[in-house]
């Protein structure tokens, strides 16, 4: 019997710097204590990867969207956004380019 493997969680705070779209059908996000943006949900399909079981559904995405250009909009600094999955690095500013996480909580 095997048991998931749990790659990694960083835990994150800050302004909202970069929303981003990509072609591939999915958002990315960039706080001001990141050093780059990351990939984090898609509004068509339900978002996995690899290193965590959590996923994020389609209307959750398009939710997370809209609280993140609000934040983005008014300027507030989000408290917490925990990232998981396997491209998640050890410090916030400390992710590769192009990664993907899952964000299993956040709050303002």
């Amino acid at each position: 019997m095997s048991s998931p493997l749990y790659a990694g969680t960083v835990i994150c705070s800050g302004k909202v710097e970069q929303l981003a779209y990509h072609a591939d059908n999915s958002f990315m996000i960039k706080l001001d204590s990141m050093n780059v943006p990351v990939f984090f949900c898609s509004p068509e399909i339900e978002w996995a990867v690899v290193g965590t079981e959590y996923k994020t559904g389609p209307e959750t995405c398009k939710l997370l969207y809209a609280s993140f250009l609000s934040a983005k909009s008014s300027g507030a600094i989000l408290k917490t956004i925990y990232f998981d999955g396997g491209d998640v690095p050890e410090r916030c500013d400390g992710w590769g380019d192009w990664k993907r996480a899952n964000i299993r909580y956040f709050n303002f």
